[in-house]
């Protein structure tokens, strides 16, 4: 189970690397190849990355920036940043100091046209999911055609050109082949896990020689027999099945025999790929309350977006953007304490949201070292009779003992507002009466609990 406050936060700054300029042939493969695999989502993603990445120079940003560019949620964000790993377009790197945290995103090339349709995990991917008659102009329009098969690659290879000479590279500047990363992949898919020696002890050496399985084999092998769920037994038949005249394996045989293997004793329809991490999976499982929901929303939408809930799905004042931006990025406080902050007020003064106001509630919450939405509620409860007089007397100097009162007074239990439920409804009467804070909460609250029964 992810828990997503421990993987990524609006508050995380990252930076982003491009090795290579991206053309607008890899543009075109990633929107046509790539995203009727992973959506839609993940695939703006990278592409915002990409513009990110042109800009010179590079400067670093914060989660919460991309929130707004793209209009999704933190969660959303960091469900299309994994899809993107996992599909070979985004490595990610991670660094954590004591006080933040920051990543390093390196966007990656898309496989040519050719490599993807040779690979049976995508090719077979992409296929389930637009169609016979869709993937056939696909290869049609990126795949070389026939014609140009008669030709023959005479081009030479390096040491046909050039020979070595005596010259001696210093150490310090050459690369070092043993590191792992050295090795290219084309996507993070691990082959290690199939059970190879289970493979081998079943095949006659005198038949298949161990030599056969090479890497690029050996990949192919695990590759398949994860895409058809096929065991190490299974793939001794496939591989014998794969054997040309000159007992020899090729890639394409061992696709074909496969695929043969499977229609012939699994299914005849093509097999389907399934998310293994869920968006219900990235937050913890159990039944949330009412207050737990609106902890969520609050930790995982933009403030835009909760203005504008709030306010009926009216579009906010700049100022009020502004506003919101400014305790975010010139004061440091978490996007989950500015939601709560800007519901508590505007709940408070009748949907108006006073500058001044703001700004002391927010001094008192940076003080109180506040960084999450559920310590932002309960603070927000505990100290109403406080902010009640701050905002009735702004004049007023604060007194120690007015803190002492709310606390020890009247506490105001904190109920889920009427917006927060309402905030996908279109509401065409905008009444202009004083919303009394606590008696709006207690209704909704007790009309939840009627349904509830």
């Amino acid at each position: 189970m992810i828990h997503l406050y421990k993987e990524l936060q609006p508050a995380d700054s990252f930076d982003i690397r491009l090795p290579h300029a991206l053309s607008t042939q890899e543009r075109q493969l990633v929107t046509l190849f790539y995203q009727p695999l992973i959506g839609a989502e993940p695939i703006s993603l990278y592409l915002t990355l990409w513009a990110e990445a042109e800009q010179m120079p590079s400067q670093q940003m914060t989660h919460y920036y991309l929130m707004n560019v793209l209009g999704l949620p933190i969660g959303k964000i960091f469900e299309a940043r994994i899809a993107l790993e996992a599909i070979g377009l985004l490595r990610t790197w991670k660094k954590e100091d004591a006080d933040q945290r920051s990543f390093l995103y390196e966007l990656m090339r898309p496989l040519d046209a050719d490599s993807f349709m040779k690979d049976p995990l995508l090719s077979m991917f992409l296929f389930s999911k637009i169609g016979e008659q869709a993937y056939r102009k696909l290869r049609q329009r990126f795949i070389p055609s026939a014609r140009d098969a008669e030709f023959k690659d005479v081009s030479r290879v390096f040491i046909d050109v050039f020979k070595p000479v005596s010259s001696k590279i210093p150490d310090d500047l050459q690369v070092d082949t043993s590191r792992k990363d050295q090795q290219q992949k084309v996507y993070p898919f691990y082959f290690e896990q199939f059970d190879f020696e289970l493979l081998q002890a079943g095949l006659s050496e005198q038949l298949v020689p161990s030599s056969l399985l090479t890497l690029e084999v050996r990949e192919t092998i695990a590759k398949l027999a994860f895409l058809y769920r096929l065991t190490a037994l299974d793939m001794q038949k496939v591989v014998i099945l794969a054997l040309d005249d000159d007992l020899g394996i090729s890639l394409e045989r061992l696709r074909k025999a496969a695929a043969d293997f499977y229609k012939l004793t699994v299914s005849k329809e093509p097999p389907k790929l399934a998310r293994v991490i869920e968006p219900s999976s990235l937050e913890e499982s159990g039944q949330k309350t009412k207050d737990q929901e609106l902890q969520h929303y609050l930790e995982t939408t933009p403030p835009v977006q909760v203005l504008r809930d709030i306010n009926n799905g009216k579009e906010p004042l700049q100022t009020s953007v502004q506003l919101a931006e400014s305790l975010i990025v010139q004061h440091g406080m978490p996007v989950g304490v500015v939601n709560a902050l800007l519901e508590y007020v505007m709940l408070t003064t009748d949907m108006k949201l006073p500058k001044k106001y703001v700004e002391t509630i927010a001094d008192h919450w940076v003080r109180k070292n506040i960084q999450t939405a559920k310590e932002a509620m309960e603070l927000a409860r505990q100290e109403h009779d406080k902010y009640t007089t701050w905002k009735n007397k702004p004049q007023t100097p604060r007194k120690s003992n007015q803190g002492a009162k709310g606390r020890s007074g009247n506490q105001r239990e904190e109920k889920v507002p009427e917006w927060f439920y309402k905030r996908n409804e279109q509401q065409e009467d905008n009444t202009s009466s004083t919303i009394d804070f606590e008696q709006e909460r207690q209704k909704i609250l007790e009309m939840l609990g009627k349904s509830d029964k």
